[in-house]
C-alpha cells in the first residue's frame, strides 16, 4: 500500500482509507471482517462522522463494540471523525464552540478511545462564528481530545475564513471525487472555454488551492458516478468508460474497482480516497489501486472515456 506522511502532520497515511458509515448494521463479525480485510490491504486509516448512523455517533459506537481494540491496536490506527451534521430538529449545521467540544466528548465515549487523530469540520455551517471554532479546536487539541484537524466539502474562501482565526492548521479537505464525477479536475482543465460548460468554475479552485496549502484531499464516493446516484463501474450508462477500465484491469492484472481508485491515486496532488464499501471483498480490491501508477495515455483514456473534454 501507497503511503506517505500526512503534510502538516506526523501520521504516515495509506492512499487508501475506510469510511465507517454504513456499518452499524453489521454484526460484530462483519465489522471485524471489514477492519481486518482493511488492515491486510494496508488500510490502518478509519473515517467516522458523528452524524453516520440511524442515531448520532451509532457507527462510532458500533466499530468500538464490535472490535473491542486493545491500546496497542488503538495506537496502531489512525482514527478521524467530523462534526458539525446535528440530526435533531434538523439536519441542520453548527460549528459552534459548544457543539464541536460535547461532539467530540461523545466521540471519544463512542469509540472507546481517550484521543482523535483528525477531527474535521463536517459540510459548512452557514452561521459559523470562526472566533468559536478557533478557540473549540484550540481547546480540544490542548486537552489532548484531538490530534489534528481539517474540513469537509469547504471552498478555498471558507477555508481561509478559518484559517484567519485558527491557531490550529487545517490538514484535510474531505471532497467527492470519482473519474465521473471530476468538477475537482476538469473545471480547471477548461479555463476560458467559455462555450464549454466544463469551463465553469464551480469548484473555485478547490484542488490548487488545497495543493498550495498543503491540505490533503480525501476523496470520497470514488465509485459513485455523480451525487449518490449510484455506481458507474457495470453501469450500461456509462459503456465506453466501463470497456477502457475493463481493459486497463485486464493489463494490470487487477479488479475494476482498484483502476477506479489508481486514477484518483495517480493525481500529483497525492490525495487519499475514502471507501464506503461494507464489503471486505471490495476493500481487498479498490486498495489495490494505490500501487498502481496509470500512465498519462491511460489517465487520459479513463478521463475521456468518462466523457470529459479535452480542449
Amino acid at each position: 500500500m501507497k503511503t506517505f506522511v500526512l503534510p502538516g502532520t506526523d501520521l504516515v497515511a495509506p492512499a487508501i482509507v475506510t469510511g465507517m458509515m454504513r456499518i452499524q448494521e453489521k454484526s460484530d463479525a462483519e465489522v471485524r471482517a471489514l477492519y481486518e480485510a482493511s488492515l491486510a490491504a494496508g488500510i490502518d486509516f478509519f473515517d467516522h462522522a458523528a452524524v453516520y448512523g440511524k442515531e448520532m455517533h451509532g457507527c462510532e459506537l458500533r466499530f468500538a463494540e464490535a472490535l473491542k481494540l486493545t491500546p496497542s491496536e488503538r495506537d496502531a490506527i489512525t482514527l478521524q471523525t467530523k462534526v458539525g451534521i446535528v440530526r435533531e430538529d434538523g439536519p441542520y449545521f453548527d460549528f459552534s464552540y459548544d457543539a464541536i467540544v460535547s461532539s467530540v466528548d461523545r466521540s471519544l465515549a463512542a469509540l472507546g478511545t481517550d484521543r482523535l487523530d483528525i477531527l474535521l469540520l463536517h459540510r459548512p455551517d452557514a452561521l459559523v462564528e470562526p472566533e468559536e471554532v478557533a478557540k473549540a479546536l484550540d481547546d480540544v487539541h490542548a486537552a489532548g481530545k484531538v490530534r489534528y484537524f481539517g474540513v469537509s466539502n469547504h471552498s478555498p474562501a471558507q477555508i481561509e475564513l478559518l484559517r484567519k482565526y485558527a491557531n490550529q492548521p487545517l490538514v484535510a479537505n474531505q471532497l467527492q471525487l470519482s473519474i465521473t464525477h471530476a468538477d475537482l479536475i476538469t473545471q480547471g482543465m477548461s479555463i476560458n472555454m467559455g462555450g464549454l460548460d466544463q469551463s465553469v468554475d464551480r469548484t473555485i479552485g478547490t484542488l490548487d488551492y488545497c495543493r498550495l496549502h498543503d491540505i490533503t484531499i480525501q476523496a470520497w464516493s470514488p465509485f459513485q458516478a455523480g451525487f449518490f446516484d449510484g455506481p458507474f463501474l457495470g453501469n450500461p450508462k456509462f459503456p465506453e468508460l466501463n470497456a477502457v477500465i475493463d481493459r486497463l484491469a485486464a493489463t494490470y492484472e487487477v479488479p475494476v474497482e482498484a483502476i477506479a481508485t489508481a486514477w484518483i491515486t495517480r493525481h500529483p496532488a497525492q490525495m487519499q480516497v475514502v471507501l464506503g464499501t461494507t464489503t471486505p471483498e471490495r476493500v481487498t480490491a479498490a486498495a489495490k489501486g494505490a500501487d498502481i501508477v496509470l500512465t498519462k495515455v491511460e489517465w487520459y483514456d479513463l478521463y475521456r472515456a468518462a466523457g470529459h473534454v479535452v480542449p
